[in-house]
């Protein structure tokens, strides 16, 4: 007793220890896991494979000999510093390293990293060990650029998969959470990740929570023309007048192109559509075995096709066009193809979001092409098309540490619920993709960059020169953006002959387009569009806080400014195009 009348001799609790008390709720956690995990099994067993597609690291797929080389070296000091944290968790009474400075990386703001000197010795030693393997990758002579790029694309993998915040027993913040649930967050985490094990895919977020054309994709509209390879839908006017020009949207076929129509806050086609504008949008179907050769031609036609559908049922000489990412880049192929069958006039505008022409500086994505992704992809894609939730995994580790790893110590380590966030649901909403034209394209222009040499492709049996592109061309690009780099977009103002304009959108391939006025978020830069290098562009530009789609209706005015009345054919399904059905429409929800 001490002179308060306090008995010193109470031990405060261990965060880190379940108290003895606890102990038959956690037998019955362990037995409850078991039984999870033999159903599990059991029901893989019973549909004859080990995983419905399993999950994979795209970071295996970059497999050379400097990357083996560095991996055999690195493997050892990776034993050795694993080997270390466990030690640490033994000793009672660790040396205190001296007082690091506050963490500056997000994994580890949990106090305890600090505060604790296990953990702190833990997270110390981690950085050190990165360090360590990024510098084992710079050591090497006689690499080719490619060749240490993937390289040091894998060693910044494996350290941010190494990290000791993925493992239960090196995180602080999941062992307390393990201590207070009794259990319980790590039975659901486990709940968790064997429900994506039997997708073949790690969620983001709930897929129950959203429904596309319920919740999600709900601006009203109609589907007026299908064919076997996209639907068109006709957005509902919701002003009396609109631009004489309609605007036709094409949207990426390796995502759902709802991503332009998330929700009525969200939505860049609502937001046209009460601009004033006759909004068109592709929805391009999912791949299946029936188009096994599909290839570029047949997009470019379809792109042809939904532009010429348009003018005919308006009776329009011509429209505005988007072409988004994948589709932006063969939209820059339809439009050269045009220009040399002399009819490039039906089209009086075109906008380029995040898209690439010349694959020079086409970022990371570029070492996902080589013999033997070439190689691996030809065996994936045996069905004649490849499983969206492959190019899911490649997307998502370029980065893994946001877009993986995080998702493993919240969904699996936490158990926490999932978010309810219609950007992650579209993200995982995987579409797949036809393997004859995915592998002609990555050969084509990400590896050989035909694309820019005049007359070295062509499509429609029409050789293609962007050069004779004379089109008024918008050209966003996004400042951070690891899809479609911020120098590789930049390319379209050197490959282009007609006027153009560039914008610098604040963040990255999504929400660096995806940026309604509403929301108040990001800014914008213009400037200079006749700027000799993107360097000189930047220097001269001038910064606007928000959102640019008000600076690009402004420059939609400017092309054309004509309106006409909304009536008969501008109303969906009532001109010479009848409605088929209520968008979002069918393709959208096909697997």
């Amino acid at each position: 007793m001490n002179d308060t009348g306090k008995d010193d001799t109470i031990e405060t609790p261990n965060p880190f220890m379940p108290s003895p008390d606890d102990m038959q709720h956690w037998a019955s956690v362990i037995g409850r896991a078991q039984q999870m995990m033999l159903e599990y099994a059991l029901g893989q067993a019973n549909d004859g494979h080990a995983g419905a597609a399993a999950l994979f690291d795209p970071a295996k797929w970059l497999d050379n000999p400097a990357t083996k080389l560095w991996t055999e070296q690195s493997s050892k000091m990776w034993e050795q510093g694993v080997a270390f944290w466990t030690s640490l968790a033994s000793i009672g009474q660790p040396i205190v390293p001296d007082a690091p400075e506050a963490a500056k990386d997000r994994r580890f703001t949990d106090p305890d990293w600090i505060a604790n000197p296990v953990f702190a010795m833990i997270r110390q030693t981690y950085g050190l060990l990165a360090e360590q393997m990024l510098a084992t990758t710079r050591q090497f002579e006689g690499l080719d650029p490619t060749a240490r790029a993937k390289m040091e694309f894998a060693a910044k993998a494996m350290a941010d998969a190494m990290a000791p915040t993925n493992l239960a027993l090196t995180n602080p913040e999941v062992i307390r959470r393990a201590v207070e649930t009794r259990g319980e967050s790590l039975l659901k985490g486990l709940k968790h990740m064997l429900t994506d094990l039997s997708r073949g895919q790690l969620s983001h977020v709930d897929s129950d929570a959203f429904e596309v054309g319920v919740n999600i994709a709900t601006t009203p509209g109609k589907v007026i023309h299908e064919t076997d390879l996209y639907q068109l839908i006709h957005y509902a006017p919701t002003t009396k007048e609109v631009f004489t020009v309609p605007l036709v949207i094409f949207p990426p076929w390796i995502n759902r192109f709802y991503i332009l129509d998330l929700n009525p806050a969200k939505s860049f086609v609502a937001w046209a559509v009460e601009q004033g504008l006759s909004v068109f949008v592709v929805s391009w179907k999912s791949a299946d075995a029936s188009m096994s050769e599909i290839v570029w031609d047949d997009y470019v036609a379809a792109q042809v096709d939904a532009i010429d559908t348009v003018r005919e049922t308006l009776d329009v000489p011509h429209v505005h066009t988007i072409g988004y990412c994948v589709a932006g880049t063969t939209l820059a192929a339809t439009l050269a193809m045009l220009s040399a069958r002399g009819e490039a006039d039906k089209v009086k505008s075109v906008t380029f979001f995040t898209a690439q022409v010349d694959f020079e500086q086409a970022g990371d994505l570029k070492m996902f092409v080589d013999d033997s992704y070439l190689a691996l992809l030809q065996q994936l894609s045996a069905p004649g098309f490849l499983d969206g939730r492959y190019m899911a995994a490649t997307f998502n580790s370029l980065r893994g540490r946001d877009l993986i790893w995080n998702y493993v110590v919240s969904n699996y380590l936490l158990g926490n619920d999932y978010p309810p966030f219609d950007l992650l649901y579209w993200n995982g909403d995987t579409t797949n993709l036809p393997a004859k034209w995915h592998r002609q394209y990555l050969v084509d222009l990400y590896r050989d960059n035909r694309m820019v040499i005049p007359n070295s492709l062509s499509v429609m049996g029409t050789p293609i020169d962007l050069k004779k592109i004379e089109t008024p061309a918008f050209i966003q690009a996004g400042r951070e953006d690891h899809i479609a780099p911020l120098a590789s977009v930049w390319r379209l103002m050197d490959h282009l002959s007609g006027p153009k304009t560039f914008l610098l959108a604040g963040s990255g391939h999504i929400a660096g387009v995806v940026n309604p006025p509403a929301a108040g978020k990001y800014q914008y830069w213009t400037g200079d569009s006749g700027a000799a290098t993107l360097e000189d562009f930047v220097a001269g530009a001038s910064e606007t806080k928000g959102s640019w789609w008000p600076h690009w209706i402004g420059w939609i005015s400017a092309q054309d400014s004509a309106k006409t009345a909304v009536k008969g054919a501008r109303i969906p399904g009532k001109g010479a195009k009848k409605a088929i059905e209520d968008a979002p429409g069918r393709y959208v929800k096909q697997r």
